[in-house]
């Protein structure tokens, strides 16, 4: 008697918690980068590399290809998640990003890219609501397909390149061995921050975590 009257409470909170979050908009998180294993530990994925720690964090299964791109979805914070993977390579990102926006209805208040920054040291989070592409070709497809630019970014600082080197051979050189030690760091410090964001929104994003370095977690 008692087992029962369990499962039917089980059942009413679960189904409570699936119609709030139908009721509540959408968020999408993309994390940019290459398709292929030749990429993964490039600086230019750090955006992959965020956005496959989200997922292992929480705790979502089931990916699948849509609209060019590998997607995951689940329940966060009682709203729905969805976390994306261009697999269009960097410079055409917003191929995929415009098609999923559009199909998921995704305002672009909840629209998170997670990508490099040449512009910000190592491992610094940087995290605005808005502006240009500040030279990331992902990010600038994305502003042409949406024809919008007012979505958010959590922008993570890999640095400039050293000497004469070229930023488009310096962005696809694996990490140092130093770097890859404070990684998992910088990540713990993004999914923070994303927790943040869906639940307080992008302000309080950024005031709690703007200029947040991965040295604060070694």
């Amino acid at each position: 008697m008692v087992d029962n009257q369990l499962f039917e409470l089980f059942k009413k909170i679960k189904k409570r918690n699936e119609s709030s979050s139908e009721g509540s908009e959408p968020f999408m998180i993309v994390g940019l980068g290459n398709p292929g294993r030749e990429y993964e530990q490039n600086r230019h994925n750090i955006g992959f590399m965020a956005a496959d720690y989200l997922i292992e964090k929480y705790d979502f299964s089931g990916k699948k290809v849509k609209s060019k791109a590998i997607v995951t979805d689940g329940l966060r914070s009682g709203n729905k998640v969805v976390i994306v993977k261009p697999q269009t390579y960097m410079n055409l990102s917003g191929e995929a990003v415009g098609a999923l926006v559009r199909f998921y209805k995704i305002p672009l208040k909840n629209l998170v890219i997670i990508h490099d920054d040449l512009d910000l040291p190592f491992g610094v989070l940087r995290i605005r609501p808005g502006g240009g592409a500040g030279g990331q070709k992902g990010v600038n497809s994305i502003i042409q397909h949406l024809s919008d630019k007012e979505f958010n970014r959590f922008r993570i600082g890999i640095g400039r390149p050293p000497g004469r080197m070229v930023a488009a051979d310096y962005v696809l050189q694996n990490f140092s061995t130093a770097e890859k030690e404070e990684i998992p760091f910088l990540l713990e410090t993004v999914y923070k921050a994303m927790d943040v964001f869906l639940t307080d929104g992008i302000n309080a994003a950024m005031n709690q975590f703007n200029g947040t370095a991965q040295a604060e977690g070694g």
